[in-house]
């Protein structure tokens, strides 16, 4: 694809991951972090990053902020950027709980997109091939910047929150009943831990596969005649 100027604001999870396959397929990305040790350090595990001053963030073609939601408006306050769109850079707003119109009504003469990746960040980071959702058609070159490390759809950013917030309540619910059940039956933390952070979630991923094995299976027959 087209090497255009792009920076990336935000060097947690989310950040880290999109950096770490970006820089695999070759794309120079900028890193601007106000504590520039932080950028140093972060730049230092990839061979196309390198660091941007705050001053030369207007000057990009595409700004991605990868920042808490309590974040982002702060930041672009922070940013001097001319109010012309053909000089300002198109900004990419990832954070999950805030809308885009937010940002758009409050800063009606910058060019704002959403861009929201449906998943936790360390999976993104050890498999790639991410879900980034957005409510309406980006340009080619975001579009093609995205789809370099998963696919693009079109869809209501609500319906991100929604599936979010399912996900993460039946996770808790299983890790919450999982640990109730192990202390009932006084089974050693140690298997606990084990069951959270290997068995449970190794077994979801292969039931999304297709290739539980013949105990899985099993266990799937037990809960369905339970259901009946």
């Amino acid at each position: 694809m087209k090497q255009e100027r792009i920076g990336l604001v935000g060097i947690g999870k989310l950040g880290t991951a999109m950096m770490a396959h970006w820089d695999k397929k070759g794309i120079s990305i900028g890193v601007y972090h106000p504590t520039k040790t932080k950028s140093e350090q972060f730049v230092q595990h990839f061979q196309h990053g390198f660091i941007l001053k705050e001053r030369e963030l207007a000057e990009l073609d595409v700004l991605i902020l990868a920042l808490p939601a309590m974040e982002i408006i702060p930041f672009i306050s922070s940013l001097e950027i001319q109010s012309d769109l053909q000089q300002s850079p198109a900004i990419i707003n990832m954070a999950t709980n805030l809308p885009t119109n937010e940002i758009s009504a409050k800063f009606p003469s910058l060019n704002v997109h959403g861009v929201k990746y449906m998943g936790h960040g360390r999976d993104l980071l050890e498999h790639g091939n991410g879900l980034f959702i957005t409510e309406a058609t980006l340009s080619n070159q975001i579009e093609e910047l995205f789809q370099q490390i998963g696919k693009v759809k079109i869809d209501s950013e609500n319906c991100l929150t929604e599936v979010n917030k399912l996900a993460t309540y039946f996770a808790l619910k299983t890790a919450i009943n999982l640990e109730t059940e192990f202390a009932r039956r006084q089974l050693s933390p140690e298997y606990l831990n084990r069951a959270l952070t290997s068995l449970a979630p190794e077994v979801i991923r292969s039931y999304s596969n297709g290739t539980l094995g013949h105990f899985a299976k099993e266990i799937i027959k037990q809960i369905e005649t339970e259901k009946e």
